[in-house]
Order: C-alpha cells, then structure tokens, then sequence
C-alpha cells in the first residue's frame, strides 16, 4: 500500500472545486482493495486519527478537503470488473473515472443513464453523493442505477449490501450483525423535501433498502469500494434542440407543457410521444455571456432551452412533428432555433450546455472572485415563483449574473459573479436570502452537489436542530468516533 507524507507530494488531496482553503494533513494513503481500506481504518480507530476519503477532486463543497488526519485516496482502485450485455449490469471499483465506465459500457452497445456534468470524477464519488445531471430529468439520479455496493464501515467492517436484501421496517429500524457486534439503526422522521432531486443529508423513507442510507451519505457513513449498476440498451437516436424565446412567458409554458407530457407519456410507456430526456434552461444574460464563444446565438432573447429525447428511425419524423406542434403553440422562435436529428449535432449542443459554466468560472479566475452559485431546487408549483425572486433580487441589488441549468427538475443554477469584495458580500447576503425562501417553501438546499463542509450551517437551517441531531445518531451507530469525513454536514462534535 503506497504512502505519501511528503508534503510536495500531497499538495493535491488538500483542495477540490469548491476552492475552501487551509486544508492539512499528516500523511495520504493509497490503498488497493478493501481489505487494505479495513486495515487502514482499524488502525484509525485505534489512533482516534481521523480520515478522509479522497476522489477525483471535482466535489463543489469541499467534501475531499481534510483538516487533519490522514487521507485515503481512491486512485488505486480503478478497475472495471464486470460489463454484461445480455444482462444489463456493470461491475466497477470506486476509483474508476466515470467517463471511463461511459465509454466502456458504450462500446458494448449499452448505455449508463446518470449524467452529471463532470465525467472526470470517480464512481465512488457519484455514489456518495447521488450525483445527478441533466438526464435525470428522466432517469433519475445515481441510487435508480445503484444494485449492489461493497462498503467498508468508519470500524473496518465490510458490508456486501445487494438492493432488496435488508430493508428498514414500518418503525423505521433495522439491525447490522457483524462478526463481534451488533449495530441497532433508526433512520431519522423528517419527510424528504417536494422536489424530484435532493441532495442534502440523509435520505430517509419508511421501509427503504437499507443500501438507500449509504447512497447520497457523502461519504460520512461508509466507504464505497465496489459498485454494481444496471445498465439499458443503448439509444438508437437522438432528437434534439436548443430552442429560443422572446418571451420569458411562453418559455416556461412551454416547460411546464414538455414536463407534463413527458410524466404522462413515461409513465404509459408511450415511445411515440414527447418524452424529453433532459430540459435545460438558459437565461437571457446566460446566451448574452456565451455569445463570445457562440457568436450564432440569436440577440434579444430572453431565454432558452435545450431539449433532448431518444427516438427511433421508425419514429422520429412523428416525434419531431409533435415537437413543433408544442413549440409553435408555446411562441417559440422556431426559425432561429437549432435542431439536431444526428449524435454529432447532439454532441455539438451538449458541448454548448457545458461551455456556460466553464466561461463562468474562467470569469471568476479572471476577476479573481469567488463563484457564489445556488444548488436549490423547489416543486413545479413553485417554480416560477421562485426564479421571479432570484431574478428580482439580483436586478435590485445591481449584481451580474447568469442562470442556468436542469430546469425540467426545478433546478436551476444561480451563478452571482461579485467583480469586487464589496459585491462578494452583498452576493452571499443574497446567497442567504435565497436559501431561506427554498426552506420556505419546502424546497431543497441542494439538488445535486451535496452539503460537505460548505454548506453544513445550511443544513441545521433546512431540518432544523431535531431533525439534525436525528442524522447524528445514524452517524454516530456506524461511526461512535466521528472520525470518517470529520465536518462533512456535522460541525466536529
């Protein structure tokens, strides 16, 4: 097992995306299996030396940053064990990168649903943190996928847990016998919150599979070493669109009309009507800042959205039709609107969807700010009300912005960019006003990229002190010394 305590060597596993500096620790371990894992953890027990679990670095909330202790970077377990056409599944070691598995499971013809933006980041990281993208607008986040999971406990102890093999019951208990103890668990009371994604503490629903706990725990209960995932049949086509609006009214008609026919459809497993896959939004100062990059994007728009859905040859004339149908009846601006019928047109509109929050960030970089982003995401009922709110704020406090992201989800991304430590305050005063309107409202404080150190304060606010000293308890059965991903969602007790 390679160790690296040389402080040159390990300046890399002290920081991820999120940009939280300070980060320190004694020494980074790589370890090659599981039993390696259990071994190191054993000793950390022992120690009462904390731990932290180190991925590919993409995490937004500074998950991976350590404030002591040791690290155990996931780097070494990078095999694809098992992809199997004939019956669906793939088999695959936590440190595997996850455009690895796509492009592995894509060359047997298959396809692997979950499609968070960042595919640079490992398999292990999806699990914990249930991460989710722009298609899970149909398919749903990372635990639909999720069959089995090895996972060693904060003790050393390993569980092999399959989907249906142990469930929570109605009380909401259920037990863990190991060879030497016994673990009693109650899964907290809180109800989960009226959105389609959530990403912010424990999930939690009466008589759930016990391997729902550990999926979205980001890291906090267990580490994930191998990872089992149903797989589909690949796509035969796409259909696609970016789509523009003069009118902000007739973009979100348009929305809620494509939502709704898609739910209705889906659920009749009716392949010849609309069904998006994913529907993304981009607002109008978001096609303003990108048209550097897209000098094609139409002027005076005041939105767009990107559309998707899986067709066939037998139906896609049908489906494009119908696709019209919707659009000429919601005002869109069908003439200037783009439409891909072919995989490297639809290639070419994703790589327009992503390029937006590169050139955020390369903005930041350059103004040398940092990025004050939401991650909230509220009901459809809410909805429009909800982006009024950031859209009214923001204009009244004169601040520059662009919103974006998985609107058929409720789940758009506020980017505040602050030009200046005065506006940088006034972004984060905002940022707080934003939060408590979702809790409100019964939304989400994050819809995808999870709570880590970052937004811990955030999660008291949602679920208040009851509901959090509730996730305690399950953190403190399976960790009595809180020493794995110490400040991920809980201050250090």
């Amino acid at each position: 097992m390679l160790i690296k305590s040389a402080q040159d060597e390990i300046q890399d596993f002290l920081t991820d995306a999120s940009n939280i500096k300070g980060g320190s620790v004694d020494k980074v371990i790589f370890p090659e299996s599981a039993s390696e894992i259990a071994e190191a953890l054993r000793e950390a027990n022992k120690n009462n030396t904390p731990f932290t679990v180190s991925g590919a670095g993409t995490g937004l909330v500074g998950g991976r940053v350590p404030f002591g202790g040791i690290v155990l970077a996931m780097d070494k377990l990078n095999r694809i064990k098992d992809i199997s056409a004939e019956q669906f599944f793939g088999v695959v070691e936590s440190g595997v990168i996850l455009g690895d598995y796509q492009k592995a499971v894509e060359a047997k013809d298959l396809f692997y649903p979950p499609d968070p933006t960042e595919w640079s980041c490992q398999m292990g990281g999806t699990v914990a943190t249930n991460a989710s993208g722009s298609r899970s607008f149909k398919y749903s986040a990372t635990r639909s996928w999720v069959r089995r999971l090895e996972i060693v406990l904060p003790t050393g102890d390993t569980l092999n847990l399959k989907r249906g093999d142990r469930s929570f019951d109605e009380s909401g208990k259920c037990s863990l016998e190991l060879s030497d103890k016994k673990i009693d668990l109650k899964l907290p009371t809180y109800r989960m919150p009226n959105t389609s994604k959530h990403a912010a503490g424990y999930f939690s629903r009466p008589g759930m599979d016990l391997i729902d706990l550990f999926i979205g725990s980001e890291g906090t209960l267990g580490i994930v070493t191998e990872i089992e995932t149903s797989l589909l049949p690949k796509p035969e086509k796409y259909l696609s669109g970016i789509i523009f609006f003069t009118d902000e009214k007739n973009l979100l008609e348009f929305v809620s009309r494509a939502r709704a026919s898609s739910y209705e459809n889906r659920a009749a497993k009716n392949k010849n009507a609309v069904d998006a896959s994913l529907l993304e939004y981009f607002d109008r100062n978001s096609l303003d800042f990108i048209r550097d990059k897209f000098p094609q994007v139409p002027e005076n728009m005041a939105g767009a959205i990107f559309f998707e859905q899986e067709t066939t040859e037998a139906n896609e004339d049908g489906l494009l039709t119908l696709w019209n149908q919707l659009l000429e009846e919601t005002g869109a601006e069908i003439e200037i609107s783009w439409f891909a019928i072919n995989a490297e047109d639809a290639k070419k509109m994703r790589e327009f969807r992503h390029a937006l929050p590169v050139a955020v960030n390369e903005w930041i970089v350059k103004h040398g700010q940092r990025k004050v982003s939401t991650d909230m995401a509220v009901s459809n009922q809410e909805f429009p009300r909800q982006l009024k709110f950031y859209q009214d704020t923001l204009k009244e406090a004169g601040l520059n912005y662009v919103i974006f992201g998985h609107i058929g989800d409720n789940h758009v991304h506020v980017n505040i960019l602050p030009r200046d430590e005065s506006e940088a305050q006034k972004a984060r005063h905002i940022y707080g006003r934003f939060i408590a309107r979702t809790c409100i409202v019964g939304g989400t404080i994050s819809a995808e990229h999870g709570v880590g150190k970052l937004k811990r304060k955030y999660l008291n606010v949602m679920f208040g002190e009851r509901f959090l000293n509730e996730m305690i308890e399950v953190k403190k059965a399976l960790d009595p010394k809180f020493l794995l991903g110490r400040g991920n969602m809980f201050d250090v007790l």
